[in-house]
């Protein structure tokens, strides 16, 4: 069920024990926390919190009133104490008296830091004096999908009055800013019994002068709206019926694998971008709809939601009943370079003098009749809240136009918000891209020491990983360590033997639909084997081959494909070895089938130069440390072959080297991100010894 109308119940988890003691900030972080843990309250990153408390004036001793309030940014289910701003209300109240009226609303921003209470250094968000000038202690401002249906309907006012009486009341649309501010103090001045305001396409305020009963009404407030929603539309046909169906699960990610590279390819023209799929029964739902093209041609309707989404989604002409990807494909290019050109018209009816440039004027979000939602973004995470917020705005839009008529921000509205010189301010403060960010790397051999250490390392500059390997308990440890370090956003893991052609084709529709493509394969999977020649049996001959010959030649064909469908480029790293250039003793098997994956690696690079492919070889020579080739046979061997144990073969090879350095999988790491990164753009074809100095692997 839609959250407008969701059968489960909001549960009120305020625990009386655990607040006991508590100081009234941290009541308030509490209460942020499970007000902000159920999306059915707040999306993420939406809605604020905030109380007024008496501390003592650290110069002066007094007491006085402070309000802590959620800061800029964060979000309220992960927010901790540092997440707040504290600004003396005194002075708060004393900006009423410095504003010049609309036209320099913008100019008070500046004046909050001069609030601050403390010195706290978290900086006071726009919607500080919404809550400043509420004479209540305890306010929250939340954005919950059935709230916003009401505000975003086209008699938004008499429905507010009709489901809640004179307890909620209502204002028209205003931006957030220190006039809405002011209109929230005159409405409780004139409505003192008021719990609540709906804000006409934003979002719901409550309040009390208790923390608990505050969070309660909340609750209550939002859980009302749900019920009645819940009454009014139990027998609609939603979105005006459904004239698509759904096609199968299996065949709806085989078309957005399909798709997102494509698309992937025609929006990164600029920077990388990161896809994410959603075929929720939602989003199916609403894009099978009869009224699908006409709501989502309307946009969004809360400033949060509109950010996020853009001015509206790009629908993909797919028809699920008689599915032609290829002519879907085709006409892709055209639909996307039509939607840029409305976006520069929409930027040159609405702009300023003032306006910040032009921005990016690709869709965020792309619509597919029978196959689900596709959001771009310059992040996973990104993505993947789009995705989310949409799913929100399509959640407002079905209680909106069931009760109602729906209604999207008025367009010169919509671009105010989407220009706003303090949301331009936010967005050059970010810190600049990390180097590999927007990319997507595939890894085999991703659970070893080489692979996990290469993840780690692309991970630490932007990158988005997908690990695969046959060792699934290794795989799943690398992946919960990767994981807990850097989000579940970025790392993907599968089983994948590289020797099988289907299961290394699947891999990559599988990266394709996690993040939209593939832009680095690091082929690292690897055997080792040692015997002398006349007991190399065939089977061991050919296991090598398999895996360190037609293993690489599968991942890098299947790399090719989708790199040439996104006409971004890319980057091959093979992790060969010295012994590709240098012969061995009792190991024929293995340096052949390594030399074959050098040579492998020059003739890609020759046809992949014209598509701006590079290919590179990394070359390790006796890493030890964490490589599970080692771990069985191969080191025994090995051991024989040079007279010596488990423990002195390490330090064997340490001392015939000309460095006599160990080398470790930190630094094969450290090679395989040079050559997959923009400071070896101008390289292809090249070999990068990692050896500690081995003149026979010279390769000059």
């Amino acid at each position: 069920m839609s959250p407008t109308t969701s059968a489960q119940r909001l549960e009120n988890k305020w625990n009386a024990s655990s607040t006991n003691g508590m100081s009234e900030p941290e009541l308030l972080l509490y209460r942020s926390n499970l007000l902000g843990a159920d999306k059915r309250i707040t999306n993420y990153g939406g809605g604020n919190t905030s109380a007024k408390v008496a501390q003592k004036d650290l110069l002066t001793g007094d007491t006085v009133e402070i309000l802590w309030v959620k800061g800029s940014g964060g979000d309220l289910g992960s927010i901790k104490m540092d997440g707040f701003s504290s600004l003396y209300m005194e002075k708060l109240n004393a900006l009423r008296g410095l504003y010049r009226g609309l036209e320099f609303e913008d100019e008070m921003v500046g004046y909050l830091p001069h609030c601050t209470f403390n010195l706290n250094p978290r900086a006071a968000s726009i919607d500080t004096p919404l809550h400043a000038y509420v004479p209540r202690k305890h306010v929250d401002h939340m954005h919950p999908d059935a709230i916003i249906a009401i505000a975003a309907a086209k008699d938004s006012k008499s429905l507010t009055q009709q489901i809640f009486g004179d307890s909620i009341g209502w204002l028209p649309w205003k931006k957030p800013g220190f006039e809405l501010g002011l209109w929230l103090s005159d409405f409780c001045e004139k409505n003192p019994d008021a719990k609540g305001v709906v804000l006409e396409s934003h979002g719901l305020f409550t309040w009390d002068d208790d923390a608990k009963t505050c969070y309660e009404l909340t609750l209550e407030v939002i859980q009302t709206a749900i019920d009645w929603f819940a009454e009014q539309t139990t027998s609609q046909d939603t979105f005006g019926g459904q004239i698509h169906t759904s096609l199968p699960e299996k065949d709806r990610r085989a078309i957005a694998a399909e798709f997102m590279p494509a698309i992937r390819g025609m929006v990164s023209e600029h920077h990388h971008m990161v896809g994410h799929f959603t075929d929720s029964d939602t989003v199916l739902e609403f894009v099978n709809a009869r009224d699908m093209q006409r709501l989502a041609a309307l946009g969004t309707s809360c400033p949060d939601h509109f950010l996020r989404t853009k001015i509206c989604p790009l629908v993909v002409d797919f028809d699920p009943a008689k599915p032609n990807v290829e002519a879907t494909l085709a006409g892709l290019k055209a639909a996307v370079a039509e939607y840029r050109i409305g976006y520069q018209a929409y930027y040159d009816r609405c702009k300023k003098p003032d306006s910040p440039a032009i921005r990016d004027q690709n869709a965020v979000v792309y619509l597919v009749p029978g196959v689900g939602m596709i959001t771009f973004a310059k992040d996973k995470a990104t993505a993947r809240i789009s995705g989310e917020f949409y799913v929100n705005a399509i959640n407002v839009m079905r209680g909106a136009d069931g009760v109602s008529q729906y209604q999207g921000l008025p367009e010169q509205e919509a671009f105010d918000i989407e220009y706003w010189l303090l949301e331009e301010a936010k967005l050059q403060r970010m810190p600049a891209p990390k180097s590999m960010a927007g990319r997507v790397a595939l890894i085999t051999g991703g659970a070893g020491g080489i692979g996990s250490a290469t993840a780690e390392r692309y991970l630490k500059e932007g990158a988005c990983v997908i690990l695969a390997d046959i060792d699934d308990a290794s795989l799943i440890k690398t992946v919960d360590n990767l994981t807990d370090r850097y989000s579940a956003d970025v790392v993907r893991y599968l089983n994948m033997d590289v020797t099988d052609e289907a299961a290394v084709q699947a891999a990559y529709k599988n990266a394709s639909v996690e993040f939209g493509g593939v832009d680095i394969l690091v082929s690292n999977a690897g055997i080792a084997s040692s015997a002398p020649v006349e007991e190399t049996s065939l089977a061991m001959w050919n296991n090598n081959m398999e895996i360190l010959s037609t293993g690489y030649f599968l991942v890098s064909r299947e790399a090719f494909k989708v790199m040439k469908v996104q006409d971004m480029g890319g980057a091959l790293v093979f992790v060969a070895s010295k012994n590709g250039l240098a012969a061995s003793p009792n190991a024929a098997a293995y340096c052949t089938a390594k030399a074959s994956e050098i040579h492998l690696a020059r003739c890609l690079a020759l046809e992949g130069a014209p598509h701006g492919i590079r290919v590179n070889v990394v070359n390790p020579d006796a890493v030890l440390r964490g490589s599970k080739i080692w771990e069985g046979d191969w080191l025994d061997q090995r051991a024989g072959t040079y007279g010596t144990d488990k423990d002195g073969l390490e330090e064997m090879y340490r001392d015939r080297s000309l460095l006599k350095r160990s080398v470790l999988p930190e630094d094969i790491a450290e090679a395989a991100y040079f050559l997959a990164s923009e400071l070896s753009s101008k390289s292809t074809g090249n070999i990068i010894n990692v050896d500690s100095g081995n003149v026979q692997a010279f390769t000059r």
